[in-house]
């Protein structure tokens, strides 16, 4: 099976055309036609000779994921998308004052089992292949005619149990002849796979990091993300004390609110002894309910309190806005339903 054009990086491709005996120079042209140019047909690449053009059309395809539902309100869309193997995968896309945002995912399916999340409900099938998630912000581009600016790796799947794809995927989207996404406008949300955040510490990217936390114990941590079984609150605090030492960038915590679950005074208390002192900020996130009906999203009341005691407590934090309440954005929701057919 041919190797799809948009899971190379630029060196990667440099690398294809000296093998070949050509000038490297000619994978800044391919990149500048995918990427910049938006065209996906070689045979349109005017500055490279056809004898090339048949040779890469001969080793690589450029077929696209499809679009099999689209559900949209004001500032938000989102997109349940067909893979060639005849799976699926959902991103969402929110529209901001400063630009648009994208919200990806990185596997078909998730193992983590989060108690909250719908895409947990439907387990791992595979990793997404770092083109098929490129192809998630290009076919959104295109439908849309915007210019996605920020991207989430927060949406189906767990990006660090897919280190490989995501790491190639962020440097293709990453690349001045690419998509120019800069690195500080590309958010990698984990729950906590302690070893890979150490392995990602070390490479020279200046990417943002956003653990999901969702507890300030271990008890509770344990009842809402078997994750925390095998990586407790302790060592992920650990993890997350070293990885601002080694890059000194801050790092986002992740705390979705769940009603009479975790969204208690004494919950924001222990959350605020917990992160005293480290260059992190909390992101309380209103809970987009499933159709599970297992969790409520907390009042407006008791995220505001809780977002005082943390503030109180010194700890920066932020409400997010929401976005997509009136279609099926949580996670995993469109993909659910139609595995459902």
């Amino acid at each position: 099976m041919k190797r799809n054009l948009f899971d190379l990086t630029k060196e990667e491709l440099e690398e294809y055309f000296l093998n070949i005996g050509e000038k490297k120079f000619k994978a800044t042209q391919v990149y500048e036609w995918l990427y910049q140019k938006k065209e996906f047909n070689i045979a349109n690449f005017s500055n490279i000779k056809k004898e090339i053009q048949t040779k890469l059309s001969n080793d690589f395809s450029l077929d696209l994921i499809k679009i099999v539902k689209k559900q949209e309100d004001n500032l938000t869309e989102k997109y349940l998308f067909k893979l060639l193997d005849d799976n699926y995968i959902e991103a969402v896309v929110m529209h901001h004052d400063y630009g648009n945002s994208i919200c990806v995912s990185s596997q078909v399916g998730c193992n983590m089992g989060c108690k909250f999340c719908a895409s947990g409900k439907l387990k791992k099938v595979r990793n997404l292949e770092a083109y098929e998630i490129v192809e998630q912000i290009l076919v959104i581009e295109q439908d849309l005619n915007i210019r996605i600016k920020s991207v989430v790796i927060m949406g189906i799947g767990e990006p660090l149990d897919n280190y490989d794809n995501i790491i190639r995927f962020i440097k293709i989207i990453n690349d001045a002849k690419g998509l120019a996404i800069g690195a500080r406008h590309i958010t990698l949300s984990t729950s906590g796979l302690i070893p890979k955040i150490y392995e990602l510490s070390k490479l020279p990217l200046q990417i943002n990091l956003a653990i999901s936390l969702h507890a300030p114990n271990n008890e509770l941590r344990n009842k809402l993300m078997p994750v925390n079984k095998v990586y407790n609150i302790e060592a992920l605090i650990q993890a997350i004390k070293d990885y601002l030492s080694v890059t000194s960038r801050r790092v986002t915590i992740e705390y979705v609110m769940l009603d009479n679950v975790n969204d208690s005074l004494e919950c924001a208390l222990e959350l605020a002894k917990l992160l005293k002192g480290l260059n992190i900020y909390v992101n309380l996130i209103p809970y987009n309910e499933t159709n599970s009906g297992d969790f409520k999203r907390s009042s407006r009341n008791k995220i505001m309190a809780f977002y005082d005691t943390l503030k109180k407590a010194g700890i920066n934090c932020t409400t997010r806005r929401e976005f997509g309440s009136n279609i099926d954005a949580a996670c995993g929701q469109l993909r659910g339903s139609m595995n459902k057919i």
